[in-house]
């Protein structure tokens, strides 16, 4: 018995030490992100660095403006979430409720291999298959659009969605299902009503994990969405917050690299919001 304790207190020490790295990790990460990316938003001005719309880093009266950068982020995320959250919540329901188990099984590989795929691989596909597609379709110059990288992204999200969400609903206790059953209601009704509903949180994690992904993507939108920093519109070439910062810091000096930082920042900022909206909608729903 003594032994037992001794061993259940090493475990508890254990896993309170790797919960307190993760904390300190954070904290660490937080304040190096504000420590390096306020002294550039002191020097060139809060509204003009969010509000400005023309980034001019390496010119002769250089300029600072990320709006375009936020606005392609905000438009591209929410554009993969448009058309990756839908398929990636119906593939789960289908895996977990519907397909049998050989399909079922099928389907399962196919999208963990989705899951294993590099992002640069991701890029490259798009290069090569989606840009040239975009570009004859709307007779365009150069297919390296905003398009091409809400339609790569939307991709990307859909194995995290899809894994998260089908494991919480094969988590829904078989009695929920056998009772709206027994109350004379059809699969579909049981699946979308009972199913669904009592997921919710799990399905919920996996979309923000997908918008995580999404938002904090860079090769894979660098290569295909054209690194012009333009105010974003469907058939542009336009430049991410993530790709504005990956594709300047190898040769970024002095104040230049102090606004990628502060870019960073944003995006760090940015996310953070992102999961507190999303926490709080639970939360209501839950409660309701």
């Amino acid at each position: 018995m003594k032994l037992r304790k001794r061993i259940e207190k090493v475990i508890n020490a254990i896993f309170f030490i790797c919960g307190l790295i993760t904390i300190i990790a954070v904290l660490a990460i937080s304040i190096y992100m504000v420590v390096s990316g306020v002294p550039a938003i002191r020097e060139i001005g809060l509204v003009d660095f969010l509000f400005g719309q023309v980034w001019r880093s390496t010119g002769s009266d250089p300029m600072y403006g990320i709006l375009p950068f936020i606005l392609t982020s905000v438009y591209g995320t929410l554009g993969a979430c448009i058309i990756g959250v839908p398929i990636g919540i119906m593939t789960a329901v289908y895996l977990a409720k519907i397909a049998n188990s050989k399909l079922g099984g099928l389907v399962n590989t196919a999208v963990e291999l989705l899951a294993g795929i590099p992002s640069v691989v991701y890029g490259l596909i798009g290069m090569m298959i989606l840009v040239p597609g975009i570009m004859k379709a709307f007779d365009l110059k150069s297919g390296t659009t905003l398009l091409a990288a809400i339609i790569v992204l939307a991709v990307m999200i859909l194995p995290n969605i899809i894994s998260i969400s089908r494991t919480a609903l094969l988590s829904v206790p078989e009695e929920y299902e056998d009772a709206s059953l027994a109350l004379g209601a059809t699969k579909m009704e049981t699946v979308f009503k009972v199913s669904v509903p009592a997921a919710k949180s799990g399905i919920t994690a996996g979309i923000v994990l997908g918008i995580g992904r999404a938002i904090g993507e860079a090769m894979a939108v660098m290569m295909v969405a054209g690194n012009v920093a333009n105010m974003p519109s469907l058939l542009t070439s336009v430049t991410f917050l993530t790709t504005a910062v990956s594709k300047e810091m190898s040769y970024a000096s002095g104040l230049q690299r102090e606004a990628l930082f502060s870019i960073a920042l944003v995006l760090f900022v940015f996310i953070i919001i992102i999961n507190i909206i999303l926490n709080v909608f639970l939360k209501r729903g839950d409660k309701k």
